[in-house]
């Protein structure tokens, strides 16, 4: 399955701060169904080999990939052309 993540949410509202971990992603299936996941929810579905990507305005597609921090802690980030991006914080809130 493949979705397009269309929004996000953080903790404390602060949308742009890179050390703030995002809480939640909408997102729009390929069928046209949609919902909001949370990060342990989009980790889980990543890691079952299902896809989610980010579409910028111009079309460039990133790809979502599950990363551990030094501390432990599963996150996502987006990659592109081979290089990890931050394209999820120029997505709306949700």
């Amino acid at each position: 399955m493949s979705v397009r993540i269309t929004c996000i949410n953080k903790d404390n509202g602060d949308h742009y701060d890179q050390h703030l971990a995002i809480t939640h992603f909408g997102w729009v299936a390929d069928n046209g169904n949609s919902g909001k996941a949370s990060l342990a929810e989009m980790i889980d579905f990543l890691e079952k080999g299902n896809t989610a990507y980010v579409k910028d305005s111009s079309g460039k597609v990133a790809v979502l990939v599950v990363r551990i921090s030094v501390y432990g802690n599963k996150y996502v980030k987006t990659v592109s052309d081979g290089r990890e991006t931050d394209n999820l914080l120029n997505l709306s809130e949700c």
